[in-house]
């Protein structure tokens, strides 16, 4: 009996071990799986994270293993949900609060908003969300959080700057009794002058006010983390309203539709003709409205301007009846659809007539949507030209015939995201191969064989800045070939 008790006693034993195993084997795989699953959504979020951030960077050399219909597909997905990982705040001695003050349109605004943004990154300072021009021709009353995203704005940039929707309250209170320092940057500068001249103000005042940004950062001659984080800025962190993606993303698909397209940036706009001066195929009616209008907006300095010596110089926009000739000397097909990325053209039907007549599918996004689609833009220039922005990066060419902000900034965009091509017209070269055209001393021929040659290395292909020292002005703009921030031909990955 003993040894029989024994026995079962350690049968039982055995057998409550075993138990034990299992259960503990089952409790090991639990938690193996429950780690293994953690560990794949944090790599998984991570790698959304980087794919939003820089996949244009590791796929711009490979832009033909995307076909048309791949694209079309790809548009017609949902909108990624919004990321769940955050970047780390960085942490730094405060050196004081800027505020800035945007001017200009749309364009001119978002680089300035990457310039100041790189300028308090490097001074320690808290940025406030920037206040958009409300005041110049266009009189668009948007705010930031109408055209970009806020938070995504803020949170993306944690890592780098502090960003503030308003001033503390303490402060706030001494800005409105006027206790901070307000002035214009000097255009161009370098990043020794707000070292040395725009930092010490913010020592001492706490606030300083920027109130002009256009172009207060030089294209060159700044540490390679500066221009990265300009590129980060314009690249990643102003990302427009979903209303806006959304809506930029249903013209696309639209227009993908019907298979491939061009953009055209027709910059024949009366802010634009009356701002340069420029009255070439204007009736005497026109040109004096445009010279009236000149004089009227005080800020526009030149006010005597010689329009055809202008346009000889290449310093006008080419007009549509030249932008005809142009395109289809360059062999663009005349049935592809042309979306006209701007305003209301300069003369209407009358100054179209020859373009539509060369390229019929001439849409815009007025005749593609809705008017109820768009009733929510009316009156809000600076969201429109945020739509078209949107679809000039998605096209197949795009084609500004004037080289203001949204040609530059948009060209270096698309350089971002692969080399997209976009051809930068000669316009000094091609006003005066239009009027040998015109006169009869070219044919047609020659004609097109010189505008296409002369074309051949503006297509937007890998190439890097011109710099002019201590000229600003006349050299290859940041914002329009971010070389620092791409893959060029000749450098190993």
């Amino acid at each position: 009996m003993g040894s029989r008790s024994r026995v079962e006693k350690l049968k039982n034993a055995m057998a409550c071990r075993s138990r034990m195993r299992v259960w503990m084997k089952r409790g090991m795989a639990s938690v193996l799986v429950w780690t293994s699953c953690v560990l794949f959504l944090t790599c998984y979020m991570q790698l959304m994270a980087m794919d939003q951030t820089w996949a244009p960077m590791l796929l711009k050399g490979l832009p033909s293993c995307f076909s048309h219909s791949d694209l079309s597909l790809s548009l017609q997905l949902p909108p990624p949900p919004p990321m769940l990982v955050r970047p780390p705040k960085r942490v730094y001695k405060n050196n004081g609060y800027l505020m800035i003050s945007c001017n200009g349109g749309l364009n001119q605004m978002r680089a300035a908003i990457c310039d100041m943004v790189s300028i308090a990154r490097f001074l320690n300072v808290t940025l406030i969300v920037p206040e958009l021009d409300k005041t110049s021709f266009w009189a668009d009353p948007s705010e930031f959080q109408d055209i970009f995203d806020l938070d995504h704005f803020i949170t993306s940039l944690r890592d780098e700057v502090r960003i503030l929707k308003e001033l503390p309250p303490r402060l706030k209170t001494r800005v409105g009794l006027g206790m901070f320092y307000s002035l214009p940057p000097v255009s161009w500068s370098n990043i020794s002058y707000y070292l040395h001249q725009i930092l010490p103000l913010l020592q001492k005042y706490k606030v300083v006010h920027l109130n002009k940004t256009d172009a207060r950062l030089a294209n060159n001659g700044l540490p390679l983390e500066i221009q990265k984080l300009r590129c980060r800025v314009n690249f990643n962190a102003l990302r427009f309203t979903s209303q806006i993606e959304e809506l930029g993303r249903r013209v696309v698909r639209i227009l993908r539709e019907k298979g491939p397209f061009l953009v055209l940036h027709l910059r024949y706009e009366m802010d634009m003709l009356a701002f340069s001066g420029c009255t070439h195929g204007c009736t005497d009616g026109e040109a004096k409205e445009l010279t009236r209008m000149r004089y009227a907006y005080r800020w526009w300095k030149e006010k005597i301007i010689d329009s055809n010596a202008k346009r000889r110089e290449g310093l006008c926009p080419l007009t549509p009846e030249e932008t005809a000739l142009i395109l289809s000397a360059l062999g663009i097909d005349s049935n592809v659809q042309i979306y006209i990325a701007a305003g209301q053209i300069y003369g209407g039907e009358r100054r179209m007539a020859s373009l539509a007549a060369a390229f019929p599918n001439l849409v815009r996004k007025e005749t593609l949507l809705e008017p109820s689609d768009l009733e929510f833009f009316q009156n809000h220039t600076s969201q429109m030209a945020a739509l078209d922005y949107l679809v000039a990066l998605e096209s197949d060419i795009f084609v500004p015939t004037y080289d203001g902000n949204m040609a530059k900034v948009v060209e270096g965009h698309r350089r971002f995201l692969g080399f997209k091509k976009t051809i930068q017209l000669d316009r000094r070269l091609l006003v005066n191969l239009v009027d040998e055209y015109r006169n009869g001393s070219l044919s047609w021929d020659e004609f097109s064989y010189t505008v296409k040659e002369a074309h051949a290395y503006r297509m937007g292909i890998p190439n890097r800045r011109v710099v002019i020292p201590d000229r600003p002005k006349e050299e290859d703009y940041f914002y329009a070939n971010p070389h620092e921030c791409l893959q060029l031909l000749d450098e190993p990955l």
